[in-house]
């Protein structure tokens, strides 16, 4: 029986401490004003015209927008605006349940709700196996989405760390499986940072010592890519912070990424 709750309190605190995986600029169609006002980092703004459009694709719009809020900021994300993305998500999928975009921003949303929460509270949530159906759940109608795909990459990564050999046994989750969905995700996408920046703090919060040449490999894509809209400048700024620390101390490197979105 305690091996049992030990067990279960191993894949709470996985839920509990999932990171996030963020994405660029939505792929549907948008106004060429809501795109411009995502590109320079005016996500509110963004978020607020979008919501008063109503339609599936622009409540979409306007959870990334308010999550790219979220992720780009220095402090801790804040809660309300999770909130309020997570409920915009949902109204979309409300509207059109197939909608991957909807899914794809539900499951980051989910993914920080989940951060502050104790661990049993997170499991009760059931945030993490929510998160991970619903970008399955993409790559079901779309096996060439790369977003889903470096989200299920990172979500593997964060299950082994927090969850353990057992608990990534328990949740079928692997760093070989990461691996997979990196490779096809920057097979399909090399020139995006978030799939780059992402995959390689995530290694780097694991492990800095035993995947330093990979993560380095992934912040170096990641750091030479061109970046086209503010998110990518700060996703950019902060791999090329990270390799910085990481080629000085991987102790002090490892420390960093655990902090890092």
């Amino acid at each position: 029986m305690r091996s049992s709750l030990g067990a279960l309190v191993s894949l709470a605190v996985v839920f509990a401490t999932l990171a996030p995986f963020t994405l660029p600029a939505s792929a549907h169609p948008i106004s060429t004003e809501l795109s411009e006002k995502f590109a320079r980092g005016a996500y509110l703004d963004a978020a607020v015209d979008a919501e008063a459009g109503a339609t599936a694709d622009d409540l979409a719009f306007a959870a990334r927008a308010l999550l790219a809020q979220c992720m780009t900021g220095t402090d801790e994300p804040d809660a309300a605006l999770i909130d309020q993305a997570a409920r915009n998500a949902e109204a979309a999928l409300k509207l059109e349940p197939d909608l991957d975009e909807a899914r794809l921003q539900l499951a980051i949303a989910l993914s920080l709700k989940s951060r502050p929460m104790d661990a049993m509270a997170a499991w009760t949530a059931g945030y993490g196996e929510k998160a991970r159906k619903l970008a399955e759940g993409v790559l079901k109608s779309d096996p060439a989405n790369f977003y889903a795909q470096g989200f299920l990459a990172v979500w593997n990564i964060e299950v082994q760390k927090r969850g353990g050999d057992m608990g990534a046994w328990m949740m079928n989750a692997s760093i070989d499986k990461a691996r997979a969905y990196y490779a096809a995700a920057a097979s399909l996408a090399p020139d995006d940072i978030g799939i780059h920046w992402q995959y390689a703090r995530a290694l780097v919060s694991l492990d800095a010592a035993g995947y330093a040449d990979e993560a380095m490999r992934a912040l170096d894509r990641a750091i030479n890519a061109s970046a086209g809209d503010y998110l990518e400048r700060i996703m950019q700024q902060r791999a090329s912070e990270l390799a910085t620390a990481l080629k000085a101390d991987k102790a002090s490197a490892q420390k960093l990424a655990e902090t890092m979105l």
